[in-house]
């Protein structure tokens, strides 16, 4: 439980750290430099830190397709019913891929070590990997939608250097490609250079965001997904497959985490709406607070 609340309480420390600092230097700070840098540089280091620092167990992948079988249930049923609800080609790309972008890293992985030991581990860097590309593959596009046309939301999947990272680390890790400790240091500087200028840039567009200003529709609809439709349909793909319950549960807890601060990343970068994504960012991760016990209820029926 200790853990748990030390990794909300570290998370929150440095989104207030980037809302202070906005509101004190507020001209003086440039979101949309701060994305690219974050977007284009750091995260390439935490893409390879990530899928470099544990070898590669390909028995491990049987999770993560399972993840992102109910991730694409959910988008598809997301996308078919947001389009009878949402006019605003933005808010439509919100309402079909926000929710389904978890914080499944910096959030999943201690709550889980919290909830099964470190025997979760593996499990949940593997899954996290998936996230990874759910991510800069779908996030991208729908984001991109917002502002481009198809093809172009295409192309820009293909522009970030992040996919490219990650097929490169996931072939030098296959190929157990030997990496020097110095090298690994370097992307470890940056990885968490990244994990931290994240929470900061979250912070950053915190302030002046307005939620009684953000459609209530928009809000109920992404919430309703995150929290309901998500877990409802991870309960009955999950009990309705044989494997091991530890596996089960906790792919079940990483569908469960809040939305993560990467759908800011993404939607600063192809301008959809920023400052609205902010917000539900912020709402999740408050009412994570007490789904997450929820979900520990519910992980004993499945």
């Amino acid at each position: 439980m200790s853990t748990i609340i030390f990794s909300i309480l570290s998370i929150y420390i440095f989104i207030l750290l980037g809302y202070v600092t906005k509101m004190f230097f507020t001209d003086r700070i440039d979101d949309t430099t701060v994305t690219l840098l974050n977007v284009y540089i750091l995260q390439v280091f935490l893409t390879f830190w990530g899928l470099l620092i544990r070898p590669i167990d390909l028995t491990l992948f049987f999770a993560p397709s399972i993840y992102l079988l109910i991730v694409l249930t959910v988008v598809i049923l997301s996308a078919l019913f947001a389009k009878l609800l949402f006019e605003d080609k933005k808010e439509y790309s919100i309402a079909t891929v926000a929710a389904i972008i978890g914080n499944t890293g910096n959030l999943g992985i201690p709550i889980n070590i919290a909830i099964f030991g470190e025997e979760s581990i593996p499990y949940t860097t593997i899954i996290n990997l998936m996230n990874i590309f759910v991510v800069y593959t779908l996030g991208v596009f729908y984001y991109s939608r917002g502002s481009f046309d198809t093809k172009t939301s295409l192309k820009n999947i293909l522009k970030l250097p992040i996919l490219w990272a990650a097929i490169i680390a996931l072939l030098l890790g296959f190929y157990k490609v030997p990496i020097h400790d110095s090298i690994m240091n370097i992307f470890m500087m940056g990885a968490y250079a990244s994990m931290t200028m994240q929470l900061i840039l979250f912070g950053i567009y915190l302030y002046g965001t307005r939620i009684r200003a953000i459609s209530k529709k928009l809000i109920a609809w992404t919430l309703s997904i995150k929290f309901l439709l998500l877990p409802i349909v991870s309960f009955f793909i999950l009990a309705s497959i044989e494997m091991d319950s530890m596996i089960r549960g906790i792919l079940f807890v990483e569908l469960l985490m809040p939305l993560a601060i990467a759908n800011v990343n993404l939607a600063s970068l192809y301008d959809c709406k920023p400052k609205l994504v902010t917000a539900l960012v912020f709402i999740s991760s408050t009412l994570f607070l007490g789904v997450i016990f929820l979900g520990v209820y519910f992980l004993k029926l499945l």
